[in-house]
């Protein structure tokens, strides 16, 4: 049997409700073996990747438990999305089961075995003893990574909690996991779920950025207000579409923003442009939401650009485009974000992944072979080994778009190593000021291969601007001369520069180049 009718046979077979997936049934036994085998007060974690099915998996287990067992089972979420959803796949798998939120008459709670929770709605009830937790045998935690949960643990001295996550690291660097659980066990791999037809392929493309202006708030992520600074800026904005143009067109896609303002700004430009887009962030009522979410799922090539509010709580399997238009520090909200493209859906087996916040750089490719049990032990010694922007960015090499580097395909070679220039003049005892000019004369060279006249030329060396201005931030770099005021007048003295020497050389350099003169 193919691994796609295998994958195939097994959807239908969880829609009859006759059979889970051959790995869930795996994690299930695995996580009884720990229950019976411990105390009963045992904190376990189990991870497995966003479209494995963690809640198909801890509803049959809240299934197998009630009936095994004479105690009753608390879910907690933390969101009210993830409240309802877990309630309706509970209900599937035939468990009778009761909402604890801020409007639920609990006068009827002994007659359920089963309730689901907000962490914040059942603080309060717990904190007002409207809710009796005496017969809690077993208390699941969805989405574990998050840290409002272990305030509640108090409640639970006397239970056994699982809690459930794709990313077993903590949203606080203060409260590792390994802290508040006593093992983890780690699910199938993205890998192996994309192998055997369970989860889409992504195809990523990055989009080099510069992010040093980029400052990191007490959460440990950068602030929503020097990311706005950033990606609302018509010079981001512009490579946002044009990357859309190149990977997304067409595609159904989601945006996702740090910031309401920079979402705003991504709506004004793809609707100039007359693309199909929605602007979604928690200001929205639910009636707004519910018809927006209704328009994105009906529409084929519909772009829905948000803040981080469809990371969780979100299943749309018709997502073909994810772009990550902000960066991130947290390694969760990353592979959140991308697995919102990853379920598969119809004849989809691959999602396009556009990156423009350096995140691939940072945490390495979706669905690279982490070590988790390492991480769990050891978050400190993950996050220390994270490389910073600056690294990151002095590793950077510009690489023309398709479509520009074709207006080149004369040239065998349209990169130009500033910083190795800059070292070799240094050492040379010549001065800093050569390497624009060697850049100028390289930038002109491939211009002149590439035209029949000057003006061609000049209309090529137009089409440089994002290599013009990688060019000069990597020698303001050099120079350790970086201003605003500074950067900008360099960028367009270059341009005046390389347009002057083109007027002046063209017919040098074009009769260097092929040997013969330029037709009058």
């Amino acid at each position: 049997m193919s691994i796609t009718s295998k994958a195939e046979l097994e959807q239908e077979e969880r829609k009859a409700g006759k059979d889970l997936y051959s790995y869930q049934k795996g994690a299930i036994n695995k996580i009884f073996k720990a229950f019976d085998e411990s105390r009963d007060d045992y904190h376990l974690l189990y991870q497995l990747p966003t479209g494995g099915g963690k809640t198909v998996i801890f509803s049959e287990i809240v299934r197998q438990y009630l009936k095994n067992h004479d105690k009753k089972v608390l879910i907690m979420t933390h969101r009210i999305e993830l409240c309802k959803q877990t309630s309706k796949m509970l209900t599937e798998f035939a468990v009778e089961n009761k909402v604890v939120d801020s409007k639920a008459d609990l006068s009827d709670q002994a007659n359920y075995s089963c309730f689901v929770a907000m962490v914040e709605t059942l603080n309060n009830r717990l904190n007002d003893n409207k809710l009796d937790i005496s017969d809690i045998g077993l208390v699941i935690i969805d989405e574990a990574h998050y840290n409002s949960f272990t305030k509640l643990f108090k409640f639970f001295s006397q239970s056994f909690i699982l809690g459930v996550t794709a990313t077993p690291l903590s949203s606080s660097i203060e409260l590792p996991m390994t802290d508040n659980y006593d093992e983890l066990i780690v699910g199938e791999s993205i890998e192996s779920l994309i192998e055997n037809g369970f989860l889409a392929r992504a195809d990523m493309y990055n989009y080099n950025v510069g992010l040093t202006s980029l400052v990191v708030g007490a959460n440990g992520d950068y602030t929503v207000k020097s990311s706005e600074d950033l990606y609302t800026a018509d010079d981001m904005l512009s490579k946002l579409i044009q990357a859309y143009e190149e990977r997304s067109k067409g595609k159904k896609t989601l945006i996702f923003n740090n910031g309401i303002n920079t979402s705003l700004h991504v709506y004004d430009t793809f609707r100039r442009a007359g693309y199909p887009i929605a602007h979604l962030d928690n200001t929205n009522t639910k009636k707004e939401r519910a018809q927006i979410l209704k328009w994105f799922k009906n529409t084929p090539d519909a772009i829905l650009t948000s803040v981080s509010i469809l990371t969780t709580g979100f299943d749309e399997p018709s997502v073909e485009s994810i772009i990550l238009n902000r960066a991130t520090k947290s390694l969760t909200l990353y592979y959140q974000m991308i697995g919102r493209g990853s379920r598969i859906y119809k004849d989809k087996k691959t999602f396009t992944v556009i990156d423009l916040g350096n995140n691939f750089y940072r945490f390495g490719p979706w669905g690279d072979n982490l070590d988790w049990q390492r991480i769990f032990k050891s978050p400190n010694y993950y996050l220390d080994s994270i490389i910073s922007d600056e690294e990151l960015e002095s590793n950077f090499r510009y690489e023309m778009p398709d479509e520009l580097r074709k207006e080149f395909g004369n040239s065998k070679e349209v990169y130009f190593d500033i910083q190795k220039t800059y070292v070799d003049s240094i050492r040379n005892g010549e001065s800093s000021k050569v390497v624009l000019e060697r850049s100028i004369e390289q930038h002109a060279k491939i211009c002149v291969e590439n035209s029949e006249d000057v003006y061609d030329a000049l209309g090529l060396a137009k089409m440089l601007g994002d290599d013009i201005d990688f060019r000069i931030q990597r020698y303001t770099k050099c120079i350790s001369k970086s201003t605003y005021n500074f950067v900008e007048w360099l960028k367009d003295d270059y341009r005046k520069k390389l347009n002057s020497y083109l007027r002046t050389n063209f017919d040098s350099v074009f009769e260097d180049i092929h040997g013969y003169p330029p037709e009058d």
